[in-house]
């Protein structure tokens, strides 16, 4: 899967949120300073090309809306991340983002049984 710019993550979080959403919906959803329109449609355009959004066409307007879930997209950035950077180890990501955010046993505890119910 391709990886998306930070510009290009910001407009998919709205997409992904809205779930279907006009140019001007999009906008509206991002924060301030609000980029110029013609900005936030060209990121679209790419977005599209990329095949992360789909559009349909009511008549000079367009609806867009996902193609790519992002529970996808977020595995797949993980995934790259894990990779790149703790050499695909998982473990290793973990144990880094527990030392970062200083979390007690209690907190590694209740992540373990939230784990067991899902798996």
């Amino acid at each position: 899967m391709k990886i998306l710019t930070k510009a290009e993550e910001q407009i998919m979080q709205v997409i992904w949120k809205l779930d279907k959403a006009f140019l001007k919906e999009i906008i509206d959803e991002l924060p301030l300073p609000k980029p110029h329109s013609n900005t936030v449609a060209t990121i679209i355009k790419i977005l599209t090309e990329k095949e992360f959004v789909g559009l349909k066409v009511f008549g000079r307007t367009h609806q867009y809306y996902p193609l790519v879930s992002k529970d996808a997209y977020s595995k797949s950035s993980m995934k790259s991340l894990v990779k790149s950077y703790f050499e695909g180890n998982f473990s290793s990501a973990v144990s880094f983002m527990v030392k970062e955010n200083n979390l007690s046993i209690d907190d590694l505890e209740l992540l373990l049984k939230q784990l067991k119910k899902k798996g």
